[in-house]
């Protein structure tokens, strides 16, 4: 008779970091792979395969790229594959990349001359996904000031919805001291969804002196 294996255990369709992945609990066998398909709303039933995911043996797939359609929702499954031996299908919820998408922080890379700073963000983005609009807001301000932003004569600037490949020139010739910039991803859909803020980087500005 065939043989049947335990199916893959919390199948999960994740949307994190700009990407789709689906992750999933390895069974009991040792060594076996994992093959993966998946469904859209517009064509129920119709299970598509993942090339890059058939008889793969880590445990997710990154589904971002193989998407005809970011605006429609779509669901996953997976199997066990183990010689001629398979598991059930084991199916996510369903989800669509353009609402549910999870925003990975930009990266800020710095230029300082003399009297500005060039400021561009790189984001963490499949290729696929590279001409949506993405955005991101950028904080600046002065080192030490963070838990006295409400008060008056604090320094904290802001630069919202710049364009992922817009360079922010920031002017520093009034400023002097040690100054922090910080950003988010942003990203207009149904509504604005954001990323949390990067990890600050700080740059000296004009020492006195």
């Amino acid at each position: 008779g065939r043989g049947q294996l335990l199916p893959p255990q919390n199948v999960t369709l994740l949307s994190r970091d700009f990407a789709m992945i689906l992750t999933w609990a390895p069974g009991e066998v040792p060594g076996v792979t994992y093959t993966v398909r998946y469904e859209s709303q517009d064509r129920p039933d119709k299970w598509m395969k993942v090339p890059h995911c058939k008889n793969i043996p880590r445990t997710f797939c990154n589904l971002t790229c193989a998407l005809p359609n970011f605006y429609v929702k779509v669901r996953a499954r997976v199997k066990v594959v183990w010689g001629r031996f398979q598991s059930p299908w084991v199916q996510s919820q369903f989800k669509d990349y353009y609402s549910d998408v999870e925003l990975a922080p930009p990266v800020l890379s710095l230029d300082v001359g003399e009297n500005s700073i060039h400021v561009t963000a790189s984001f963490p983005l499949p290729t696929c996904v590279e001409n949506l609009t993405w955005k991101y807001d950028l904080n600046l301000w002065e080192a030490g000031s963070e838990d006295k932003v409400s008060k008056s004569g604090s320094f904290q600037k802001k630069y919202e919805g710049c364009f992922r490949k817009d360079t922010v020139t920031i002017n520093t010739t009034a400023l002097s001291g040690n100054y922090c910039l910080s950003a988010r991803a942003l990203y207009e859909s149904v509504s604005t969804k954001h990323s949390e803020f990067s990890q600050p980087v700080c740059v000296l500005i004009n020492p006195r002196g």
